[in-house]
C-alpha cells in the first residue's frame, strides 16, 4: 500500500504531486446502493488519477447510541466490501479511524480553536435530535471530521450537497490556525461530481435511501440476494401516470428508477428513452442492472476472511500513523506545545516539517 507522500521542494524535471482526496465510511449500518455509486465506486474510480485516502469512520459511529460488537463487525464488512468493489490499497490508503491515534488528538487541538456557535450550527445536529439528552461527541463530531481531512493535508473532499457545510468548517479551522499559529494545514476544498445520482428511497422516493432507514423495504443493500433485489425494484413506487419520463418534480417514483439506471449505465436518466414502454420495462432493466453490478461485488466480498481484511486495515493504519503523526506534530508544535518541537524564539514561525501546508 502507497502512503500518501508529502510534498517537499521539487527538481524542475519533477512532475507536480496528484491532488490528494478523502473519503470517509461511517459503519452505522450496512451499504446500500447509494452508498456504492455516490461513495465507494467514485474512489475505485479515482484512485489511480488521486491520492486517495478512504477510512472507516468508526469514531463517528459513537455518536449516538450503538452496540459495541456490531460495530466491530460492521467496520468489518464495509472495509471488506470496499476492497470487493475495487477498492486497491497499493492505490488507495485504507484503514479504521480508530487505530490512528492523530485523529483524536488533533480533534482535541482544533477544538481549540473551534466556537461552540459553529459547532451548533451544524445542521446534521439538529437533524439527528441534539439537545440536552444528546451525546456531546454529537456536537463536536463535525470538528473531528475537520481532523479527519487536515490529518493527511488533504486538497479536496468529494462531498454531496448536505456535506458542503461540513467541509466549509474545515476551510474555517484550518484557515484560523494558520493566521494565529502561521501556516500549518493545507486548506481543503469541496468538489462535487458532474453526475451523482441522489438515490431515493424505492419505497418513498421523497427520502433519501439510507442505510438506517426505519424500513428496509425500499433499501437495496450491497449484499442483498438477486432475489431480494429484484423483488425490491419491481415493488418500487412510481406515479399515477403511465408514460415513462424524467420528471423528478411530477413523477418523483419514475425519476429515482432513471437515476438508478443512469448512474449503473454510465448515462445521464433525461437521455434514457423509454417512449412507448410501460414501468414494468423500466423497472425489469432496472432490477438487471443492479443485479448485475452487485452480484460480482457479492462474489468477491464473500472469498475475503476476517484476517485477510484486517491485515489490510492494519498495514494502512500503520502507514497511515506516518503522515498523520507528522501533521499532529506539526500542529502542537505550532500552538505552543513542547511535544511538537516548537522553534525557538526570534526563528520563522512556520515549523519545518515534512507535510505540506498552503
Amino acid at each position: 500500500m502507497r502512503v500518501p507522500v508529502a510534498a517537499g521542494l521539487q527538481t524542475q524535471t519533477e512532475e507536480p504531486p496528484m491532488s490528494r482526496r478523502i473519503s470517509g465510511f461511517k459503519p452505522t449500518g450496512p451499504l446500500q446502493l447509494g452508498n456504492y455509486v455516490g461513495a465507494i465506486r467514485p474512489v475505485v474510480r479515482g484512485q489511480h488519477e488521486q491520492d486517495t485516502v478512504a477510512f472507516i469512520a468508526d469514531l463517528h459511529a459513537l455518536t449516538v447510541q450503538h452496540d459495541p460488537v456490531l460495530l466491530q463487525s460492521r467496520s468489518r464488512e464495509v472495509a471488506g466490501l470496499m476492497l470487493a468493489a475495487g477498492v486497491d490499497p497499493d492505490r488507495t490508503l485504507l484503514y479504521r479511524q480508530s487505530d490512528v491515534a492523530a485523529h483524536l488528538e488533533l480533534h482535541y487541538l482544533l477544538e481549540c480553536v473551534a466556537s461552540y456557535g459553529e459547532a451548533h450550527r451544524m445542521i446534521q445536529f439538529k437533524e439527528k435530535g441534539g439537545g440536552g439528552g444528546s451525546r456531546l461527541s454529537l456536537l463536536t463530531y463535525p470538528v473531528l471530521m475537520a481532523a479527519d481531512i487536515l490529518v493527511h493535508d488533504i486538497d479536496e473532499v468529494p462531498v454531496g450537497r448536505d456535506q458542503r457545510q461540513h467541509v466549509e468548517l474545515t476551510r474555517d479551522l484550518a484557515e484560523r490556525f494558520n493566521e494565529r499559529y502561521g501556516r500549518t494545514f493545507t486548506v481543503p476544498r469541496a468538489v462535487h461530481p458532474a453526475f451523482a445520482a441522489r438515490i431515493a428511497d424505492l419505497a418513498d422516493p421523497a427520502r433519501k435511501m439510507g442505510k438506517t432507514n426505519a424500513s428496509t423495504a425500499g433499501v437495496l443493500f450491497l449484499l442483498d440476494p438477486p432475489d431480494v433485489l429484484r423483488r425490491k425494484v419491481m415493488r418500487a413506487v412510481t406515479d399515477a401516470g403511465t408514460e415513462v419520463v424524467y420528471d423528478p418534480e411530477g413523477s418523483p417514483g419514475v425519476a429515482n428508477l432513471l437515476d438508478i439506471l443512469g448512474a449503473l449505465t454510465d448515462r445521464a436518466p433525461e437521455t434514457i428513452d423509454f417512449r412507448g414502454s410501460g414501468y414494468g420495462r423500466l423497472k425489469t432493466q432496472v432490477a438487471d442492472a443492479v443485479i448485475a453490478t452487485l452480484e460480482p461485488l457479492q462474489r468477491r466480498y464473500q472469498e475475503l476472511t476476517d484476517e485477510e481484511i484486517e491485515a489490510v486495515l492494519a498495514k494502512g493504519a500503520e502507514q497511515a500513523a506516518q503522515t498523520a503523526d507528522a501533521t499532529v506534530r506539526r500542529a502542537k508544535a505550532a500552538i505552543g506545545l513542547t511535544g511538537g518541537r516548537r522553534a525557538p524564539a526570534g526563528s520563522p514561525a512556520t515549523p519545518v516539517t515534512a507535510g505540506r501546508p498552503r
